[in-house]
């Protein structure tokens, strides 16, 4: 998982050098003057720039988590971040520079942050600031595996998929769905995994006064059609699935 992280790493940062910074990620990297300019910019906007450290956070999911759980819920986070707060370009230079300190190469991280004219006022990627002072706050799990990580091709099947449990009938599992609508309002959902879309779009209209015909239900990045079920597009209670409300329906003709 991790080898290919790198690999990834890599090609988004040069797509973020080559497009999104004009090649500023390049350039910085290989002029330490570049940084040291990009430094004095962020203290004359007022906010203490650290450098970036080498310090990882340590966290522990709820349940042992697999690496194919991990890559969901980090590609749900960068595809749902960018739509509601701050700019997309800086979200993708984030996703950059937290891929290439994961891969123990700091110093492009640090590059990427420089030419992204992103301030870091506790020298982590937890908390930082654009030009414009945005404020992008990003989650432990973006930045590195949990403690209880464990690896999908092992043969030892003492700890199976929660889903798995959860999927099984006649138990009814229920767990709050946090729902995050593009009105900036983050609503909770009383859901079991063989709830389909169409249920929880009801649920939501009852509770918010949404209605269902303006209601579009996304995960990682994905339409959801009414008869898709929680379970078969894996999302769990710690998940964050992206509601996208039409402030003005079509007006059909008779």
């Amino acid at each position: 998982m991790w080898q290919a992280n790198c690999r990834r790493m890599h090609n988004l940062a040069d797509w973020i050098s080559g497009t999104v910074m004009g090649g500023c990620v390049g350039r910085t990297r290989m002029d330490g003057q570049g940084s040291a300019r990009s430094s004095t910019r962020s203290k004359k906007r007022g906010g203490r720039n650290e450098p970036l450290k080498k310090d990882r956070p340590k966290w522990k999911s709820e349940y042992p988590m697999t690496e194919g759980q991990l890559r969901s819920k980090r590609d749900e986070f960068w595809d749902t971040a960018p739509a509601f707060d701050g700019r997309k370009e800086i979200w993708d230079a984030l996703r950059a520079a937290a891929l290439a300190a994961e891969c123990n190469d700091l110093e492009l991280a640090q590059a990427i942050v420089d030419g992204a004219c992103i301030t870091l006022p506790h020298g982590s990627l937890t908390e930082s600031y654009d030009e414009l002072g945005n404020r992008y706050q990003l989650p432990a799990y973006t930045l590195a595996p949990p403690v209880n990580l464990i690896t999908e091709t092992s043969s030892d099947n003492k700890v199976s998929d929660p889903t798995q449990k959860q999927a099984q009938p006649p138990c009814r599992q229920e767990f709050q769905l946090r729902v995050r609508m593009s009105t900036g309002k983050d609503v909770r959902l009383t859901a079991s995994l063989a709830d389909s879309i169409a249920e929880l779009k009801k649920q939501l209209e009852e509770q918010e006064e949404i209605d269902i015909t303006r209601q579009r239900w996304f995960f990682s990045g994905k339409l959801l059609t009414d008869k898709t079920r929680l379970q078969d597009a894996k999302i769990q209670k710690d998940f964050v699935v992206q509601v996208i409300v039409n402030m003005n329906p079509p007006i059909i003709a008779n």
